[in-house]
């Protein structure tokens, strides 16, 4: 019966130690505090509802991360949307040149003689000038029309603009070209007291009418000017006649005065050009001019120049490899076989893209220092003829076709300006 007994008393003894055990050792955190909770003053609910929390805070994490790769995906499916190569604006009238307001609208030019203003969406809103559409002034007489605009230095301040115009002379002789100043005023222009003609009496024709203009860094105004089919004009810079100002790069102050430091002591700054149209800047401050070479059977021979003070650059008596003494020679032409028919310039990124009409393409002349290494063809016929090339606010090319001139095969929807994100060309 002691035995029983004393039997009895070990097993409960041994079950009670299991227990103790079970409970203390194994699972502490469900009966008791754990030593830095009980320092904290943790409750067993509070306890739970820690944990519960540290769940939901990983759920929660959890849905963040998920959520921010779907937003990712998203917006990197947005970015796959936008196209690197869209219309801006279509059916157009031979737009010639655009340049840009703060607000990113363009101001763009028709050569047939409008002024419109188009915003981002496309819209188009006509400029007037005593509530006409069309430049009372501008006569559009084949090459010639209404060209180049640029804004004043100080346009946030004045909201002066200028026009490069061709017109009739007030003698009746014939057709001349101008610059004049004109007040931005929403969407009308406006004459007055603070705004001029710059220059007068530019040579004029049917053909060879220049056209570009644009601001330096040195906040001086240049003109590029051809030679109005009258070539030998081209050697002539310092007669005083009108006809000095045909076949040059024109260099003037904002007020169209004479910068003291021009070359000869007038407006020429270069001279011996046939029909330059493209005015660009390097990154080193250097002056690139794209320029038409000879035309009709023979054609070709067009050039990319490097611009300097007082230099002579051969017209007509220099062409392609044939440079005369004292003449320079261009930087690159496009060889007898071959017609670029370069239009503008726009200096990017190492390189000088520049428009070609009856090449229609996208030119692009890669730079060296001042050598030109390679020149490369663009869209070739993909848009028809391309005359204008500039870079706007955003960072993108925009580019106007030029196929209702009379010279290209307009398609639905021409005239247009085209987007293009340069960074197709890397």
């Amino acid at each position: 019966m002691k035995k029983t007994i004393i039997y009895f008393l070990v097993v409960l003894l041994i079950a009670g130690v299991g227990v103790y055990i079970f409970q203390d050792e194994l699972i502490p955190s469900l009966f008791t505090p754990t030593s830095e909770d009980a320092t904290q003053g943790v409750s067993l609910d509070d306890q739970t509802n820690q944990d519960q929390g540290k769940q939901n805070n990983q759920q929660d994490r959890n849905i963040d991360s998920e959520t921010s790769t779907k937003d990712s995906e998203e917006q990197q499916e947005k970015e796959e949307k936008i196209e690197p190569i869209q219309t801006v604006v279509a059916n157009l009238e031979i737009p010639w040149d655009i340049t840009f307001l703060s607000d990113g609208d363009m101001l763009v030019t028709e050569r047939s003689g409008r002024l419109l203003r188009i915003d981002e969406n496309g819209k188009k809103t006509e400029i007037t000038l005593n509530d006409s559409s069309n430049l009372p002034d501008v006569q559009h007489v084949g090459e010639g029309g209404l060209l180049g605009v640029v804004l004043h230095p100080d346009f946030e301040e004045n909201n002066i603009i200028y026009l490069y115009q061709t017109t009739q002379a007030e003698d009746g002789s014939g057709l001349i070209n101008r610059v004049e100043q004109y007040k931005l005023n929403e969407d009308k222009l406006i004459k007055d007291s603070d705004t001029k003609t710059i220059i007068d009496n530019i040579p004029g024709a049917q053909y060879h009418d220049g056209g570009r203009i644009a601001f330096g860094s040195d906040e001086k105004l240049y003109i590029t000017v051809g030679d109005a089919t009258n070539e030998d004009w081209a050697q002539v810079y310092n007669s005083g006649a009108n006809k000095d100002l045909a076949g040059s790069i024109l260099r003037l102050n904002p007020d169209g005065s004479i910068p003291e430091d021009n070359p000869f002591g007038n407006a020429v700054y270069s001279y011996g050009h046939r029909n330059p149209q493209g005015l660009t800047w390097d990154g080193q401050g250097r002056l690139w001019s794209t320029e038409h070479g000879r035309s009709g059977v023979l054609s070709g021979l067009d050039e990319v120049n490097l611009i300097e003070a007082g230099k002579n650059y051969g017209w007509p008596e220099s062409e392609g490899d044939t440079v005369q003494p004292n003449t320079v020679a261009p930087v690159k032409h496009s060889g007898a076989d071959t017609t670029w028919a370069p239009a503008s310039a726009l200096y990017h990124d190492g390189s000088i893209f520049f428009g070609g009409l009856r090449g229609q393409a996208l030119y692009e002349a890669v730079l060296d220092g001042e050598e030109i290494v390679e020149v490369k063809a663009h869209f070739k016929q993909d848009f028809g003829r391309i005359r204008t090339v500039v870079k706007g606010p955003d960072g993108m090319f925009y580019l106007t076709t030029s196929n209702r001139d009379g010279r290209g095969r307009p398609v639905v929807n021409d005239d247009r300006i085209i987007k293009v994100d340069p960074q197709l060309f890397n």
